[in-house]
């Protein structure tokens, strides 16, 4: 008979032990960088995020239960966990710990076993999962052999890392090739409670506790010796190491995430042609759901429709009386929905402030001994998904995320968080000091995606990445023209591979256009310089091309632009004899463009060539165009720098619903001032004669006033009626720009820092209050700072 020892030594000594492959996707969301994200090779396997809901609630049904296949007398085919379960007869208890994790940061983990089951129970039996052995990932493991427990932990492998660098996530850390060591794992037999899926084990409540085995010649690690205080922490530094790959941390202590509440059915029936059906409670949530989406655009789009349905019908199954979505009425579900609104609205602050109260252990995290500030901790409620532009998977149902869905990343010695939801464990422990993102879990609508639980953007690690991002950019202009030279001798090379690289790196630099990936079936068809097809682009004589196409979130894109000679010349070239649906660079991938970006500047991007003419832009426009004027009118000027860039970067935005109320609301006041300003003139007149004023417009007498306030007062009216005007010229050349991407992602905050100081215009006028502390480290810079 083996001992735990010698078992574990014939496993690893047979190659039993295994590790998840490394795996490369592409963030369909950016075309400029291909940020690469986890890949979970089992996605289509054991994963439940491709399943049916209907199909996982039957399987989980007590009905639908099948007796243990390991009752058997013959111990041949049965798994060692079950073996060492007859033999010891013994359970590890569990510790537990239900106070904040950040409130014991200082109290070393102790590592207990997972405790064995009974040899009763075969239902049990089946849902226990031995969790997959990895040299940085942390599971359950210990077994009581002559009262000692034997763990031997192994200390991760360092991953390679890359920031974010995109449009809208810059606040996402992405990790590289990171191994996915739980992909062939399996999950825990769920229970079921009102059609919700359950992450509970009925072989365990506790929580995920660690214990990661390694090779037998491998030397135990020392627990560490660092306490973390409560009442001390040490001040958030600027310079946190950084980089691609590098350590970004040595502790890291948090207290997880929080869960949306669970569904409470209301009871409200809908109507099939006319007449009342019972629906269960996880039917009932998804039709309400879409029944309160009447409010907004998607509800009547035939494509949300249609996604919707798919998913809804898995739910109702096949027999169900409903079959066909527009015979249903769901007006008593959004009549509900309106009168709920109604009764809540005196409720909100309340559970609001309780709300607060109760997540604000969540709000912090403590990462190298620096209480840094965590961004949004909520795991997103299950919903229909809206996507962005005319996306292809619009109205499809995002399942409820539970705690065997996320991750957590923590320092090797932090204690594991408890679970917020009784009874479920989360799924997995990483200890992964190269990435800065404190959980993560796979994006239910489109696998293998990631979503990530991330700093706030404006703690230190995220301001040293966002400098770094900067400095990168400012450094290009050092080399902006001997780069320019290079592609230009290009432009007529008889290699077309070398042509095409040229004359797109051209249309990257001098219009700001994404690089662009491949995309599937399944994702928004946009498109960038590197996918441009041939109908995308005109020529139109003598040397000027007109674009037209969907860009990032399926924004339009139209401009007729004048190039140079040859590259038209070119462009003439690659669109000949091809039909218009072909790739008009059909030599080149994003690939190959940043594979030569990096030849000419270590580190040069799209996005860096993007970030660098909005920085440029911006700069030279402030220098430019401010005079001298009151801080209005300098606003003013700052505002219509910010509109070029963000036409520069073609960020458009939808005219807002209230944008006509708010101009005719403006032009109202306006048209008041100047008939105030009118009296006002009139009195003005009459006190220089020594007459008495005229009655007002609203029928009261008017106080004898000295000529010289009068004087004043018309000042401040006039004053008053030039500001107005102006901001409603703004707001209507503004309506379809959006000003915020570029001022979050792309311009330089050091920029925007420095005119401030130099023309004395309060931060607070351009930065709201979330970019001021976003950008805390560009806030020193001397007021000549030049980009």
């Amino acid at each position: 008979k083996l001992s735990l020892v010698g078992v574990l030594a014939n496993m690893n000594s047979s190659g039993m032990a295994t590790e998840a492959r490394h795996d490369e996707y592409k963030d369909n969301d950016d075309d400029d960088d291909k940020p690469i994200v986890f890949k979970r090779s089992d996605h289509n396997g054991d994963s439940e995020d491709a399943r049916p809901l209907s199909s996982i609630i039957f399987r989980n049904s007590p009905l639908n239960r099948r007796p243990s296949q390991y009752e058997s007398d013959d111990e041949d085919d049965a798994p060692i966990s079950s073996r060492f379960q007859k033999k010891n007869g013994k359970q590890d208890s569990t510790n537990k710990n239900n106070s904040s994790t950040l409130e014991n940061a200082g109290v070393p983990n102790k590592v207990c076993g997972k405790r064995l089951l009974d040899k009763g129970s075969s239902a049990d039996q089946s849902s226990m999962k031995k969790l997959k052995v990895s040299s940085s990932s942390t599971s359950v493991s210990g077994i009581q052999s002559d009262h000692k427990r034997k763990v031997v932990v192994s200390s991760p492998k360092t991953l390679p890392f890359k920031e974010d660098e995109t449009d809208d996530d810059d606040d996402v850390p992405i990790s590289k090739r990171i191994k996915s060591d739980f992909s062939n794992s399996k999950k825990p037999t769920a229970k079921t409670k009102l059609g919700k899926q359950s992450c509970t084990s009925s072989a365990t409540k506790s929580k995920v506790k660690r214990s990661v085995v390694s090779p037998p010649s491998k030397t135990r690690s020392k627990k560490s010796k660092k306490v973390i205080k409560d009442s001390k922490f040490a001040k958030s530094s600027k310079s946190l190491p950084s980089g691609d790959g590098k350590k970004k941390w040595t502790t890291l202590v948090h207290n997880g995430v929080t869960f949306p509440p669970p569904y409470e059915p209301h009871g409200v029936k809908i109507l099939y042609k006319g007449k009342p059906v019972d629906l269960s409670p996880e039917q009932e949530e998804v039709a309400t759901m879409f029944a309160v989406m009447r409010e907004t655009n998607y509800y009547s789009k035939p494509r949300f429709r249609e996604n919707f349905w798919i998913d809804w019908r898995k739910l109702l199954g096949e027999n169900n009386v409903i079959q066909k979505l527009d015979d249903c009425d769901f007006t008593p579900i959004y009549d509900w929905h309106l009168e709920e609104k109604k009764d809540n609205d005196g409720l909100v602050k309340k559970a609001s402030k309780e709300k607060k109260l109760k997540e604000e252990k969540y709000m912090w995290a403590i990462v190298g001994g620096v209480k840094e500030k965590v961004g949004s901790f909520n795991v997103e409620p299950p919903g229909l998904f809206c996507g962005r532009g005319e996306h292809p998977k619009i109205g499809k149902l995002k399942k409820r995320i539970h705690p065997c869905d996320v991750t957590l990343n923590l320092g090797k010695d932090a204690p594991i968080p408890e679970c917020p939801i009784p009874g479920e464990r989360w799924k997995g422990v990483k200890h992964y000091n190269t990435v800065t993102w404190l959980a993560f879990w796979t994006d239910p609508i489109n696998p293998p995606g990631i979503k990530y639980i991330s700093l706030s953007p404006s703690s230190s690690q995220k301001g040293q990445s966002d400098k770094n991002k900067y400095e990168k950019a400012r450094n290009l202009k050092d080399h902006i023209d001997s780069i320019r030279a290079s592609y230009t001798t290009n432009f007529t090379a008889e290699d077309v591979s070398k042509r095409q690289i040229a004359v797109a790196i051209y249309l990257i630099d001098k219009l700001a256009l994404r690089a662009g990936n491949e995309k599937g079936d399944d994702e928004a068809d946009t498109v960038g310089c590197c996918t441009l097809k041939v109908e995308n682009v005109e020529c139109v004589p003598p040397n000027k091309l007109e674009f037209d196409f969907l860009g990032k979130d399926s924004i339009q894109y139209m401009n007729t632009v004048e190039v140079e000679p040859s590259v038209y010349k070119a462009i003439g070239q690659f669109r000949a004899g091809k039909a218009n649906s072909d790739d008009l660079f059909d030599e080149l991938n994003t690939n190959k463009v940043n594979a030569y970006l990096k030849k000419l500047m270590p580190g040069l991007t799209a996005t860096v060539f993007r970030t660098y003419n909005a920085s440029i832009t911006l700069d030279v426009m402030l220098r430019q165009e401010t005079r001298d004027g009151d801080v209005n009118q300098k606003v003013v000027v700052y505002q219509q720098a910010n509109k070029e860039v963000a036409i520069i970067c073609n960020h458009q935005r939808t005219v807002s619903k209230s944008h006509g109320a708010q101009i005719e609301r403006l032009a109202g006041k306006i048209k008041e001032l100047k008939e105030g300003l009118k009296e006002l003139r009139t009195n003005l007149e009459r006190a220089k004669k020594g007459k008495a004023p005229l009655e007002g417009s609203d029928g009261k007498k008017t106080k004898n006033i000295t000529p010289e306030t009068l004087e004043k007062k018309i000042a401040q009216k006039m004053m008053k009626i030039e500001k107005m005007e102006r901001d409603m010229q703004t707001k209507e050349e503004l309506k379809t720009v959006a000003l915020g991407t570029s001022k979050i992602n792309y311009l330089d905050p050091r920029i925007t820092v420095s005119w401030c100081k130099r023309h004395e215009v309060p931060i607070q006028k351009i930065f709201n209050k979330s970019l001021v502390e976003k950008f805390a480290w560009a806030m020193d810079v001397e007021p000549d700072f030049t980009f």
